[in-house]
């Protein structure tokens, strides 16, 4: 049996499963629709009950999805998701939440993001999810592809504090953020989002990967997610239209990685010696 998926908590009090599950790349083909649907409530029968979704995604296809598959379920899930910047303005804002919940058929999303930085000042833009806050709409918001700088910046605008989240890329193979984003957002209770954690599946071939995977009787895949989990405070969505990898993607919770392999990791995979862009896909 697998172990407890771990738990992370987040400003409000929220504790939500640290494994969820990711659906970019989803709603953007009718005919796959059945099977990512599928996949998803198979997820979430596993545990994995944060489901991160976007209206960019498929065009608001993904959202669509996510609805169908949460149908009956809601009580179970903890659904995230994103507003694109050029819709962030203050009366924008507020429009496109009322898009995503109508796309998602439910009446309050747990947490909505900015997607990236646009034009719209981010006093506007925090001034429209406190709005969505105080009518319910949404539990609370966060913010997508924000480095250190952003974070100081909204910090420092009315409301900027109350921050629950940055969504960033974060895998093995891109472990920027670990110079300066992640502690700073450690030591201030913000939980990381890590989208792309096994690198679109660009990593899974690497040798290495493969070779520490082995000795556990592994994945390369589980050993990539592995290593986010070990993080404090960072959420892990990785995304499949596949029920079998859903269930492999559960099983990396199980898998316990000596210091000497995460040593060995480190050397394959070293984390950053100094400041770096973010990085986004």
């Amino acid at each position: 049996m697998d172990d407890p998926i771990p738990t992370i908590t987040f400003p409000d009090g929220t504790e939500v499963p640290a494994l969820g599950q990711g659906t970019w790349g989803m709603g953007e083909d009718a005919g796959h629709a059945r099977q990512e649907i599928a996949s998803l409530r198979a997820g979430l029968d596993l545990g994995m009950a944060m489901i991160d979704t976007a209206e960019m995604y498929g065009d608001g296809g993904a959202e669509e999805i996510v609805g169908q598959a949460i149908k009956g379920r809601r009580g179970e899930t903890f659904i995230v998701s994103k507003v694109y910047p050029w819709n962030a303005s203050r009366k924008g804002t507020i429009t496109a939440c009322e898009g995503s919940l109508k796309r998602l058929g439910i009446d309050r999303i747990d947490l909505y993001l900015l997607h990236w930085r646009g034009n719209y000042p981010l006093a506007e833009t925090v001034e429209a999810f406190e709005a969505l806050k105080a009518s319910g709409k949404i539990r609370a918001w966060g913010v997508s592809n924000f480095d250190t700088d952003d974070m100081e910046e909204l910090f420092s605008v009315p409301g900027g504090r109350n921050v629950a989240a940055n969504q960033v890329l974060y895998n093995i193979s891109r472990r920027g953020i670990e110079y300066d984003l992640l502690p700073w957002c450690q030591s201030r209770n913000i939980p990381i989002m890590a989208y792309s954690p096994i690198e679109q599946g660009r990593i899974l071939h690497h040798p290495d990967l493969i070779h520490i995977a082995k000795a556990y009787q592994a994945t390369p895949a589980q050993l990539a997610l592995a290593f986010l989990l070990e993080r404090d405070g960072v959420f892990v969505i990785p995304k499949t239209s596949n029920i079998d990898r859903a269930r492999e993607n559960r099983g990396c919770v199980s898998l316990d990685i000596t210091d000497e392999d995460w040593e060995a990791l480190d050397e394959v995979f070293p984390p950053p010696a100094k400041k770096t862009p973010l990085e986004m896909l």
